[in-house]
């Protein structure tokens, strides 16, 4: 099996700060908050945050639900990248703690992930070299 490397060389650029509102999906706001700013790609810088109840994907296809209220989360990496069709899609991944103190991790599945009280997201633009 060989072993596949993808490097892209780039620079960083505009950082955006948003406030999710109660009740607004994680992923489609991280979304919302990239194409109000402009960004053609861009990567998760901090965040800070709980969800109602959080819906992590599974390798099988299947997620796994998290029960609130408030299951904080404690890590959010990832990235949202623009399609040459027009259309964007951001991966983001996290580990969540339930009310029990139990940990979860994983991607977050988009459109199941609701905002508990607020959640603070920072988002870093990315600007790769143009191709030779």
């Amino acid at each position: 099996m060989s072993d596949i490397r993808m490097v892209e060389s780039g620079q960083m650029g505009r950082v955006a700060y948003g406030r999710i509102a109660p009740n607004e999906d994680l992923v489609q706001s991280v979304e919302k908050l990239f194409l109000a700013q402009g960004f053609r790609n861009a990567f998760v810088r901090g965040a800070l945050g709980s969800l109602v109840d959080a819906c992590i994907a599974r390798s099988d296809g299947s997620c796994i639900v998290i029960r609130g209220p408030a299951a904080e989360i404690v890590s959010l990496a990832g990235e949202v990248r623009s399609h040459p069709d027009g259309s964007l899609q951001a991966a983001l991944t996290g580990v969540v703690v339930d009310t029990r103190g139990h940990v979860y991790g994983g991607p977050f599945v988009a459109g199941a992930n609701p905002v508990c009280v607020t959640f603070e997201v920072t988002l870093e633009e990315w600007l790769p070299e143009a191709a030779p």
